[in-house]
């Protein structure tokens, strides 16, 4: 075999690249052994030589080449200060509430809108209650509100019926504005996406309600004040 240095650069890369596939397949047959029921998006080298990044859903782990070494946690960059992992993530949580789609979602939206957020909400939830208290608040900062539910307390609960009622009444907005209250719907069922709504939470690693999730993927838990929260917003659409 030719050394290095004499080869070509075509050649080169050509070799590079048969090293590269290599490891990705053994690291997707690794993966397929190790975790068979989880599905792979995809298998990308790291910026660490020797480490692949592994996309599942909206999470991210690393994998050494041989696949013998799975490593989850957060990647940095100490030199220019970033969050590597999260800016993958936060373009993977942007990807994934698109291929939901607004239309299984319930949306309230100012007459000029300015910024966008995601909101995961538990109707029987305080602080989603006191947020939505203020729906107002922040339609007035030009804030739209996606809502998309989350009950805490798991699917056949009282938290979960009353989110698939609300959904499935005639009027989702005025339904859900009343249960915010502290009303009970009128029990109705329907094809509905809860069920998605609460898949893609656990993806996105939800443990709270309200969380909420911006234009750009990032992720603010808990309740923020409309103020507060516009200000978050212009600081990242200024990025």
């Amino acid at each position: 075999m030719k050394s290095i240095k004499n080869m070509t650069p075509l050649l080169l890369f050509a070799v590079l690249s048969n090293f590269a596939a290599a490891d990705e397949a053994q690291v997707r047959q690794a993966m397929a052994q190790a975790m068979p029921t989880v599905q792979l998006d995809s298998i990308e080298p790291s910026v660490i030589k020797g480490l692949y990044e592994v996309t599942t859903g909206a999470s991210i782990f690393y994998v050494s080449a041989d696949g013998n070494y799975i490593l989850q946690g957060k990647l940095y960059d100490l030199r220019n200060r970033v969050d590597l992992t999260e800016e993958k993530l936060a373009a993977i949580r942007v990807a994934a509430l698109d291929r939901l789609g607004q239309e299984n979602m319930i949306i309230f939206k100012p007459e000029k809108s300015r910024y966008q957020v995601s909101v995961f909400t538990d109707i029987d939830c305080g602080y989603c209650r006191k947020l939505h208290s203020e729906i107002d608040q922040y339609l007035a900062k030009g804030i739209t509100v996606r809502y998309l539910f989350y009950p805490r307390a798991g699917k056949g609960s009282e938290s979960y019926n009353k989110a698939v009622s609300v959904w499935c009444s005639d009027d989702r907005k005025a339904a859900l504005t009343n249960a915010k209250k502290g009303n009970t719907p009128e029990q109705k069922t329907c094809a509905n996406p809860v069920d998605r709504q609460m898949q893609l939470a656990h993806e996105f690693g939800v443990q709270g309600t309200p969380m909420l999730v911006t234009e750009k993927g990032t992720v603010y838990p808990g309740y923020l004040p409309p103020e507060q929260l516009a200000k978050f917003l212009q600081a990242e659409k200024a990025q």
